[in-house]
This record gives structure tokens, sequence and C-alpha cells, in this order.
């Protein structure tokens, strides 16, 4: 197993966006994004995937910050195309 870090990250408040660069066999790019909900625990800094009612705006600003990042990126060209 390989210690792979995210290409980007986006943090709004205390939700964090990790974007995830993936080159399929054919050579097509491709981005998945995973989120988190930081917070300090016993002094330390943890992380959780749940998400509560008053943090769900954060999750959609991040969401869409990743989104336009992602489209930022220079296509390869043979992508498939995304709905919208």
């Amino acid at each position: 197993m390989t210690n792979q870090k995210p290409i980007k990250e986006i943090k709004k408040g205390s939700v964090r966006a990790a974007i995830w660069q993936n080159t399929l066999e054919d050579g097509r790019v491709m981005y998945s994004v995973t989120f988190s909900r930081l917070y300090k625990e016993d002094g330390a800094w943890r992380d959780s995937a749940s998400f509560g009612r008053n943090e769900l705006p954060l999750v959609a600003r991040t969401a869409d910050a990743a989104l336009d990042w992602i489209h930022a990126q220079p296509s390869t060209g043979n992508q498939p195309p995304t709905e919208e």
C-alpha cells in the first residue's frame, strides 16, 4: 500500500475536501473527492466523515470549490463528457 496524498485540499471552516487524481489504464485522468469534518478532541486534531445539519452548507460550498478546481484542470482531450 502506498501513502498516496491528495493532489489538492480545500478547507471551508471545519470541512475539508481532499481531491485525488487517478490515472486509468487507458491514460485518462479522473478525479475523486472525499470530504471530512475536522474537530479537536483531547488536544489532538481528528476527522470524521459525518456532518451535522449546521455543517451541510459548508459541505456544499466545499463541494462547489472542489468542482471548480477540477473543471479548471487542463483536459487531456479524452475524458468522458460531464453531466450538468
